[in-house]
């Protein structure tokens, strides 16, 4: 468990950047019997460069005066340094530690592009809903009496709300906009989130051999003139941007265009369209006509590739 900012930023370089992990308290007994609520809100959906950071604090229905006291109030308006100062005492004073849970997990940026450009899209909504049902699961799973949960959103509440009340029957849910600001449980699972964003960026290590801290990548949002020049500047001709990097953000993706190699992809059948000169699959086990010579395919042809013989 850890027990100072520093202990965070050594667990976060403990870890692979281009990997989602997690990272929690332990849970407090107290919450093992009481009724518990707990909160869940994120970092970094917005910004082109980084992880996204999912957070869960949970705590008993009746000790909402230990957040009240640690100064969980709309995350947004909170300076980084309060925000540093709050989770701080979170992990370290006696009150906090018996009252109050919380879960992070860190979703690389390596894992949401990857998730956005496969063949089946995976959105980042539901990269996002994903990740809080697997913390709420998680909460769970370690023994926390949860009974009520609080979840801020962007999206429209009430698809989002119904979802999780299919899969968690037994919680009574609320799903909100701007529920940090209406929930101090959701504003504390907010700091949990921005704080470990925060310093996950502060010890980010380039594996593509930069030496670059983050006063040279700024904060990674798109309207951040250092994030700009990064962004403008960081880019190979042929391997594009480092896995710091949303490549399927459209401020990646138009640098790219214009920067980096073009790339050629064969076409992909789109589902339901009609197939045009598509062989069955007998076709495969049949006699080959011996006197009609084999096309090769244009991969070999483009490319003017042949078969050869090193032994000859």
């Amino acid at each position: 468990m850890i027990k100072s900012l520093r202990e965070l930023q050594d667990f976060i370089k403990s870890k692979d950047n281009f990997t989602n992990f997690t990272n929690s308290s332990i849970v407090p007994d107290i919450c093992k019997t009481e009724p518990c609520m707990l909160g869940v809100d994120e970092a970094g959906r917005g910004p082109v460069l980084g992880p996204m950071v999912y957070g869960i604090a949970y705590c008993p229905v009746n000790q909402t005066k230990v957040l009240q006291d640690l100064g969980c109030a709309d995350s947004k308006a909170l300076t980084e340094e309060k925000r540093d100062d709050i989770f701080t005492k979170m992990i370290s004073e006696e009150d906090s530690l018996n009252n109050v849970g919380w879960i992070a997990e860190v979703i690389s940026p390596n894992y949401i592009s990857n998730s956005m450009y496969r063949r089946a899209k995976h959105s980042l909504n539901e990269v996002s809903m994903n990740s809080a049902i697997g913390l709420i699961k998680k909460a769970a799973e370690s023994s926390a009496n949860i009974t009520e949960v609080y979840v801020d959103t962007v999206g429209p509440p009430e698809k989002y709300q119904a979802k999780l009340s299919e899969i968690f029957p037994n919680y009574k849910i609320t799903v909100a906009k701007k529920a940090d600001s209406l929930y101090p449980i959701v504003s504390a699972a907010s700091i949990v989130a921005k704080v470990t964003r925060d310093h996950a960026l502060k010890v980010w290590k380039f594996l593509e051999g930069l030496e670059i801290d983050q006063a040279g990548f700024g904060s990674g949002y798109p309207g951040d003139p250092v994030t700009k020049k990064f962004i403008r500047e960081q880019i190979d001709h042929v391997f594009g941007y480092p896995m710091l990097v949303r490549f399927s953000w459209s401020t990646a993706e138009l640098m790219l265009q214009e920067k980096a190699a073009t790339c050629t992809f064969e076409d992909i059948d789109e589902p339901g369209s009609k197939k045009t000169n598509t062989k069955s699959i007998s076709s495969f086990f049949a006699k080959p006509d011996e006197d009609k010579p084999r096309k090769r395919h244009k991969f070999f042809e483009e490319r003017h590739l042949c078969v050869g013989n090193p032994f000859e």
